[in-house]
C-alpha cells in the first residue's frame, strides 16, 4: 500500500482504488464582468512584423493501492506511444518533499526510510535511471557559517546507490516554507535569517516594500554581509564542500548537478509569489527591485546614463501582481511604457542583472566542477534550471515573463542573452512544462506554453546548449505523459539529455497511474 504520509511504496497490498486526475491548469476561472479587455492590443498579429522592422536596435546598457507485477504490468502495456528511432532519455524522479524531517536535537533525519527503499526498489524496476535531490543550503549550513553538516545526504546518496540508481542533485540555495501547510519546509540558514531580522533587505522587495525570504537579493553578490562573506562567496564555500565531501560518487552515481540560482532554484526574480497568496494565476507579477542595495545600483547607471530622473523609481504604471496587461499601461505602450526609452533602459538592467547573477554563479559552479566535467568515462553534467511563465505569452509585452526577468517581447529575443552565457560555462539548461498543451490552458489568457518552448529550444539550439526537461504538474494519464514523450522527442532538434519527473508521492504508485507511468518510463529509456 502507500505511505500517505511520505508519498512511497509500503511492501502490503490493498484493494485497487481508481483516482481521476484533475486538470490544474484549467481550475482558474475568470469574471467576465469584472475583468474585460480589448485582445486587439494583446495578440501579436501580423502588423507587429512591420513594426518590428522599424523598431530600433537598442543599446546595451548591461491513497491506497498496489503495484503490480511486471509481468501483468506488460500485458497491460500502454499503447499511446508511437514507434521512434530516437536515442534514450533517461529518467530522474524527485524526492519526496516531506522525505526528512527535523529531529528534536535540530538534526535532519530520512522519514520513513523501510518504505523508501521499497519505492525506490520498485522504480528501480520500473526502468527509472535516476533519484533527483534536492541538496539544501538551509540543512548543511544551519546552525552556523563554515559548519556543514552532511549527514543526512550521506545516508541517502548511500541508500540511493545501493539500489543501482543514479542521482541528479540540485544544489538548492532557496527556502521552501512557504510551499505547502502540510509539509514542514526548508528555511535559509538560521545564521542567514538572523541577519534578515536585522536587515531585511537582504531579500528582495516589491514595490510595496514587502521583502521575499525565500531567496537572497542578487543585490548582495557583492556586499559581505554574511559573517564577512558575499553571497557568492557564501554559494562558493557550499558548492567547493559539496564537491569535497562527494568527490567519490561525482561522475560515477553523482551524473548531474542543478546549480540553484533563484527562486525554486529557477534563474528568475519571485514576481509570481504563489505561496503566500500575494499572486494568483494569471497575474503579470510585480518587479522585485525595490531593496536598497539593487536601488543603489539602478541609481549609479541612471546617473552614468545621463539620466537622474530615472534614478530613484522602477516603472511608476505596472501594476500589482494580479494585474492584467490591459490594466496597465507600463505593458501596454505609448509615453512610458515598456516600448520607451525609459522602459527599454530598466528591463536592461534588470533582465542583465539577473544574468550576471547567473554568470557570477555559474563561473564558480564550473571551475569547481571542471575535472568532473572533463572526465569523459565519469562526466557531470552542470545544469541551470529556468522557469516557463506561458501566461500572455501570446501578447506583445509578456508581462509575465519581463518581470520575472526574461527580457523577452515580441520584438525583442529574451533567451538568446541566456542561452549565451550558458554555453560560455558549458551549462546544460532544464525547463519546464514539457506536459502541457496550448490547448490545455485558458484562451482567454493568452497562454502558449508551446510557443515558448520552441522558442527556447531554437534559441538553445542556435548556442548549442543541451536541455533537460521536466514537468510542472503531476500528470499521469496518456495524453500528459505522451506530450512529455513528445517534446523529449522533437522531431525538429536534438533529444533532451535527461527528464526529471516531478515528483515521487503516493499517486505514482496507484495502480492506474503505475500502469501508465511504467510504459512511459520504459519507452523513454529504451534505445529503439
Amino acid at each position: 500500500m502507500i505511505d500517505k504520509s511520505i508519498g512511497m511504496a509500503c511492501k502490503c497490498s490493498v484493494e485497487r482504488r481508481c483516482v481521476m486526475y484533475p486538470n490544474n491548469v484549467k481550475e482558474f476561472c475568470f469574471d467576465k464582468e469584472k475583468k474585460k479587455f480589448n485582445r486587439r492590443n494583446l495578440r501579436n498579429v501580423s502588423t507587429i512584423l512591420a513594426f518590428k522592422r522599424k523598431f530600433s536596435k537598442w543599446r546595451s546598457v548591461s491513497g491506497r493501492s498496489r503495484i503490480v507485477s511486471m509481468d501483468v504490468r506488460e500485458k497491460s502495456r500502454s499503447t499511446l506511444f508511437e514507434s521512434s528511432k530516437h536515442k534514450r532519455v533517461p529518467i530522474y524522479v524527485m524526492m519526496p518533499i516531506d522525505s526528512f524531517g527535523i529531529d528534536a536535537s535540530g538534526a535532519p533525519r530520512i522519514r520513513k526510510i523501510k518504505a523508501l527503499t521499497v519505492s525506490l526498489k520498485a522504480l528501480k524496476l520500473a526502468g527509472v535511471h535516476g533519484i533527483a535531490v534536492e541538496v539544501w543550503w538551509g540543512v548543511v549550513e544551519r546552525f552556523f557559517p563554515h559548519a556543514y553538516n552532511w549527514s543526512l545526504y550521506e545516508q541517502l546518496f548511500k541508500l540511493v546507490s545501493e539500489m543501482g540508481l543514479k542521482l541528479q542533485v540540485a544544489l538548492s540555495f532557496h527556502s521552501n516554507v512557504h510551499l505547502s501547510s502540510r509539509v514542514q519546509g526548508v528555511s535559509l540558514p538560521q545564521w542567514i535569517t538572523e541577519i534578515g531580522q536585522h536587515n531585511k533587505d537582504i531579500y528582495y522587495r516589491d514595490q510595496n516594500g514587502f521583502p521575499n525570504a525565500d531567496y537572497l537579493t542578487l543585490g548582495v553578490d557583492n556586499i559581505p554581509l554574511f559573517s564577512g562573506r558575499t553571497a557568492l562567496q557564501c554559494y562558493e564555500d557550499f558548492i567547493h564542500s559539496f564537491a569535497t565531501k562527494f568527490d567519490s560518487l561525482m561522475g560515477t552515481t553523482i551524473e548531474e548537478v542543478c546549480v540553484g540560482l533563484g527562486p525554486s532554484g529557477e534563474l528568475r526574480y519571485p514576481a509570481h509569489p504563489l505561496q503566500d497568496g500575494r499572486w494568483q494565476f494569471p497575474g503579470i507579477g510585480a518587479f522585485q527591485c525595490y531593496d536598497k542595495y539593487m536601488m543603489e545600483d539602478l541609481r549609479a547607471l541612471a546617473w552614468q546614463e545621463g539620466k537622474p530622473d530615472w534614478a530613484n523609481k522602477g516603472p511608476p504604471n505596472a501594476g500589482d501582481y494580479n494585474s492584467f496587461p490591459t490594466d496597465v499601461p507600463f505593458f501596454e505602450g505609448g509615453e512610458g511604457s515598456f516600448l520607451s526609452d525609459y522602459g527599454h533602459f530598466f528591463l536592461e538592467w534588470y533582465s542583465n542583472r539577473l544574468l550576471r547573477h547567473a554568470d557570477a554563479i555559474l563561473e564558480i559552479a564550473a571551475n569547481l566542477l571542471k575535472k568532473y566535467k572533463e572526465d569523459e568515462q565519469n562526466s557531470v553534467r552542470m545544469v541551470a534550471k529556468i522557469g516557463l511563465l506561458y501566461w500572455w505569452y501570446q501578447t506583445v509585452s509578456h508581462p509575465a515573463e519581463l518581470t520575472a526577468g526574461y527580457y523577452n517581447t515580441a520584438f525583442r529575443d529574451g533567451y538568446d542573452p541566456l542561452t549565451s552565457m550558458l554555453a560560455r560555462h558549458g551549462a546544460a539548461l532544464q525547463i519546464s512544462c514539457f506536459e502541457m498543451l496550448d490547448s490545455e490552458t485558458p484562451e482567454t489568457f493568452l497562454c502558449s506554453p508551446e510557443s515558448l518552448l520552441k522558442q527556447i529550444r531554437t534559441s538553445s539550439k542556435k548556442r548549442v546548449v543541451d536541455l533537460t526537461g521536466r514537468n510542472t504538474h503531476e500528470r499521469f494519464d496518456e495524453a500528459g505523459l505522451k506530450q512529455i514523450h513528445s517534446n523529449c522527442f522533437d522531431s525538429q532538434a536534438e533529444a533532451v539529455r535527461s527528464f526529471t519527473y516531478f515528483r515521487m508521492n503516493d499517486k505514482i504508485f496507484r495502480f492506474e497511474n503505475w500502469n501508465n507511468f511504467v510504459p512511459f518510463v520504459r519507452r523513454m529509456s529504451s534505445d529503439l
